[in-house]
Order: C-alpha cells, then structure tokens, then sequence
C-alpha cells in the first residue's frame, strides 16, 4: 500500500510539473506554450504564450524557430473598416523589467507557416528555440491544444501560402 500511495504522489506530482509548461531562462520565464488544433488543409498555425521578465533589465524576444518553413513574429491589427492585417514584427516584441507579455489570440503569436498536409493535432507537440536580445536561447515545447469553443481567432489556414 506504501508503494502504491509513493506511485500516486510521485504521478500527482509529475502531472502537476507538467501542467504547469514553464521555462525559465536567467529572468525571463516562459509560461504556457500551446497552439491549437488546426484543419487538415491548414498551411499554417499560430503558437502562444507568455513572457515574463523578472529582472530589472528589459530584454526583446528576436526570433523564433521551429521545424516549419517559415517561423516569424506577428500581430494582428484590424484598421478602421474592420480588416485584420498581421504585420510582422520585425524588430521582435520587448519585454519591459517587471513586466509580462502575452502572445495570444487576436494580438501578438507566433506563425509556424508551410505545415505541408501535417496539421496540428490535439495532444501532439513540437519544439521550438526562443531567441532573446540579451538571455540568449531557450528551448521550450509547444502543446496543441483543443480550440475551445468560445474562443475567437482569426483564420490562419491560408496564410503565408502566397509567398
């Protein structure tokens, strides 16, 4: 019975670590990594997380990579008539001293462009390297998630595909 409670605390324990899907690097850490499930004909799929820096130095996330065609920074913007647009953010994304940011739906992601017929599929996950100006480099896993109901994004299955 020992060993029995010694196997569910050491597995609660295990579940708990990994739920929690954090990264740290120096001052900066990376919390929750996930994109979500994409069509089957999706060329592309967008990644999200946040960033928190603790120290007192600001630093600037520069570049993403992954084993995609094309990984690149980007925000969606909507203009005045509606229309969203998702410049890249060629400069990369600062992240102030004591301050969090958050790439999430609808603002800041990740795009992982040229899935080439292998959309993401809930429960599979991939690894990408996080380029800071000043930390350095950081592996982390991005977890694909369902796509709750409730939740709105834009349409990413065509993007990049014209370039």
């Amino acid at each position: 019975m020992r060993l029995f409670g010694s196997l569910v605390a050491a597995a609660t324990m295990a579940a708990s670590t990994l739920s929690a899907h954090e990264f740290k690097l120096g001052d900066l850490v990376v919390d929750h990594p996930y994109s979500f499930e994409t069509t089957k004909t999706a060329m592309a799929g967008a990644g999200y997380l946040t960033i928190t820096n603790t120290g007192t130095e600001a630093d600037r996330l520069i570049g993403v990579e992954a084993a995609f065609d094309r990984v690149m920074i980007h925000k969606t913007e909507v203009n005045a008539e509606g229309v969203a647009t998702m410049p890249h953010q060629d400069g990369g994304i600062e992240i102030a001293a004591g301050e969090t940011v958050t790439l999430a739906p609808g603002g800041l992601h990740v795009m992982f462009m040229g899935l080439g017929g292998d959309p993401f599929e809930e429960g599979e996950s991939f690894d990408a390297t996080l380029t800071f100006e000043k930390a350095g480099t950081l592996e982390i896993i991005f977890n694909v998630e369902t796509r709750d109901a409730a939740t709105e994004e834009v349409d990413h299955s065509q993007h990049g595909s014209d370039s």
